[in-house]
């Protein structure tokens, strides 16, 4: 089965056995399971945004399991090619501009493996203006293609 979601959060939890499993909690409060790392490293890159996912539903021993097949991206809603020309949206640099900074995280802080965990105003602080660093680089290029064409 397909849907559209908005993802809410994405847990990630360690079994007893060394298994991981992460479970997609949506808007509607529904929850989607995987235990595949793959799939489960791609839902939490959608955290707080729109996704189409697809699962399949399963009855086990008295349970009733959902689990997530597959996540990406959300088809576009109806009305977004109606846009002016060259109006462009700010979002999604600024989107692409987190991703980045959280993923360059570890090198921005001074450490992979933190001895303590770094307080979240602080974290805020010394990503943020990477962030719009990022994010300005994408709009310039940005206005660099619109200029080019």
């Amino acid at each position: 089965m397909e849907r559209e979601v908005r993802v809410r959060e994405v847990e990630e939890l360690s079994g007893r056995s060394g298994t991981t499993r992460f479970v997609l909690r949506d808007d509607a409060d529904n929850e989607y399971t995987t235990f595949r790392d793959r799939i489960g490293r791609e839902a939490i890159r959608f955290r707080g945004k729109r996704a189409r996912i697809e699962f399949h539903e399963e009855d086990r021993r008295g349970f009733h399991n959902v689990y997530l097949d597959a996540i990406g991206p959300a088809a576009q809603p109806s009305g977004s090619s109606d846009r002016p020309e060259g109006h462009r949206d700010t979002q999604p640099a600024d989107e692409s501009a987190w991703d980045t900074a959280v993923e360059a995280a570890p090198w921005i802080i001074g450490t992979r493996e933190p001895q303590e965990a770094v307080p979240p105003e602080e974290l805020y602080e010394r990503l943020h203006p990477f962030k719009e660093l990022v994010a300005d680089d994408i709009r310039r290029a940005g206005a660099e293609d619109d200029e080019s064409t």
